[in-house]
């Protein structure tokens, strides 16, 4: 049996279906260098192809395939001399996409996997650093053992890379100057791995996701205060393969027996403290009180005739014994008073922000806006929008307009935020072919992220999607097509152990946010920022922001670099220039 092996950057995305060939498809004696600093972490991916069916693994257990004898190829890295770090070894899974072919993705934390024959393999080799590693050269080896049955082990292959790590130590995810907010959708989580609703169930589940936001450097908590506020993502219209989507309140609420109301806030407290203690504390994103989704077809419309916005919030009844919705703007008045209290009482009512996400009409947004304003005069507001005319509206604080905006419009944008506290941060969501992070879209989307927002002048990025999987993500991620493109909606996967399997994507947005800290530190230290600006070119590519709108029909490769040398060749001079000292003072 032949068996080709060959290393491959980490934004390697390996595509599998009728376009596969009938050789390795990558390039066996590729050289991978790689440049870090310390509290920082790099990573490449070892290949494997062969024209038989093998059994890879990555784990010291002894392992055995179920359908019998087959060649078991064991791959074990290490870093000679690294004393204050790591390196780990780990499966890479492939997911099928909107055109049906197959393409890696998922972080696998399982230590086997059967490989069917002519079909690519990858393994996701990643090197942690430590804050008091010493700087230098090092090389990694990665040793592949192979065996059959209870044949002893033998080395297949030897191979190396280049790690350099240079004299500089990063900060903490939760230092990042980069400001990150991924919504999260903990009623979804709750649902796939059958647990009650804010229960402590839910919430030991919760902190491992909560962990993987922090490691991104995440800024915002997510917190839905009625019900269904994005009503089921419109998964309603899917008549092929709906899913629940649907998000509900973390507030409690009801209305004793004597008719006085209670609301019992215990379950938004510990969320917002354990996001606390994992350093996401910069602000408080409040939703279901401003622009709630309407499909009125479908039968997803208000029930407050009285109120302008269809806010539903749903309460025990103590006297009846049944649940209810509220009705009279009146009570739904006073349970915004109470969350706003409530808000001021807890000393968070500073860093809450009360969230429009993709307000279309400015009149009826206008009166939204102002009914709320006067319910509850502390709360501060947030809008993701379309269009920079929302800019101009009283009252919204920060703004995160989506990329065709943000491109279209840029010069207004940054005109408008003149004189502002509030932050202006940029969206994509469905209708932004790219740069985006499906699971179609190149890898080097992910990480040109972060490098938009810094040419865009921009504060940071958002994005609606973290866990919001439909029904069976481990097994078909792609929904409601073409609506949602693949990947649209998730960057992490539901593990089966109750913690998340990380993305390549999530991987790759992760390096493009450490990319940022890197630009921003080197002009903050008193790099030449003019120069960076022109090294800058080789990454970004647009001749101007206007490019980025959809309209004017950019491939991605006119607009972002493809070449993940480009990205890593800024990186590691302004890393060299840093650790050197030639920075002037």
């Amino acid at each position: 049996m032949k068996i080709t092996m060959g290393l491959a950057p980490d934004s390697y995305k390996y595509v599998f279906g009728v376009f596969h060939k009938w050789d390795a498809p990558f390039d066996p004696d590729r050289a991978v260098s790689l440049a870090c600093g310390r509290r920082d972490r790099a990573a490449a991916q070892l290949l494997i192809y062969a024209d038989d069916e093998l059994l890879v693994c990555v784990g010291d257990e002894a392992a055995f395939d179920e359908r019998g004898p087959i060649d078991v190829l064991r791959a074990s890295v290490r870093i000679p001399g690294l004393a204050d770090g790591s390196v780990s070894a780990s499966l890479v899974g492939l997911v099928e996409d909107d055109d049906r072919q197959l393409k890696s993705d998922i972080v696998l934390r399982q230590s086997s996997i059967r490989v069917e024959k002519r079909r690519v393999q990858p393994v996701w080799i990643e090197a942690e650093i430590g804050a008091d590693a010493a700087p230098g050269v090092y090389h990694p080896e990665i040793t592949v053992y192979r065996r059959r049955m209870f044949e002893d082990e033998r080395i297949e292959a030897v191979l190396k890379f280049e790690l350099v790590v240079h004299d500089v130590t990063l900060g903490a995810p939760s230092d990042n100057a980069f400001y990150l907010d991924l919504w999260q959708h903990n009623a979804n989580i709750a649902r796939k791995y059958d647990a009650p609703l804010w229960s402590d169930l839910h919430f030991e589940i919760l902190e491992p996701y909560v962990a993987s936001l922090a490691a991104l450097g995440q800024k915002a908590v997510s917190l839905v205060v009625s019900e269904i506020p994005w009503s089921g993502q419109a998964s309603v219209y899917d008549r092929i393969d709906p899913a629940n989507l649907f998000e509900y309140s973390i507030v409690g609420v009801a209305r004793r027996a004597d008719g006085t109301w209670a609301y019992d806030f215990r379950a938004l407290d510990r969320y917002v403290e354990l996001c606390e203690r994992y350093g996401i504390q910069d602000e408080i994103e409040v939703f279901g009180l401003l622009n709630i989704w309407v499909y009125e077809d479908a039968g997803y419309g208000g029930v407050i005739p009285d109120h302008p916005d269809a806010v539903r919030v749903r309460y025990y009844d103590e006297a009846a014994g049944t649940y209810r919705f509220i009705r009279r703007r009146t009570e739904f008045e006073a349970y915004v008073v109470a969350l706003e209290r409530h808000f001021i009482e807890r000393g968070w009512i500073d860093r809450v922000r009360v969230l429009a996400d993709e307000p279309s009409d400015l009149p009826l947004f206008r009166e939204r806006l102002g009914a709320l304003r006067r319910m509850a005069p502390a709360f501060r507001y947030k809008a993701a929008i379309a269009h920079a005319s929302f800019m101009a509206e009283e009252g919204i604080e920060d703004h995160v307009p989506i990329l065709d905006c943000a491109g279209q419009e840029h010069e207004q944008i940054l005109e408008m935020r003149e004189g502002k506290n509030g932050r202006t941060l940029y969206y994509v969501a469905c209708d932004v072919k790219h740069p985006n992070t499906f699971i179609t879209s190149h890898l080097l989307e992910a990480r040109a992220i972060p490098w938009i927002v810094w040419q865009l002048k921009l504060d940071g990025f958002l994005r609606w999607n973290y866990t919001v999987w439909p029904t069976d993500p481990l097994r078909k991620i792609s929904y409601h097509n073409p609506f949602f493109p693949a990947g649209d909606t998730n960057f992490v996967y539901p593990g089966r152990d109750g913690r998340p399997l990380l993305s390549l994507r999530y991987k790759l947005l992760q390096k493009g946010i450490r990319d940022y800290e890197i630009l921003a530190r080197y002009v903050r230290e008193g790099g030449d920022a003019e120069r960076l600006e022109t090294r800058l070119r080789s990454v970004l590519r647009w001749e101007t922001p206007a490019d980025l709108h959809r309209d004017a029909r950019r491939r991605v490769e006119e607009l972002i670099s493809l070449d993940e040398r480009d990205y890593d060749g800024i990186v590691s001079e302004l890393l060299a220039e840093m650790a050197a000292g030639r920075l002037p003072q």
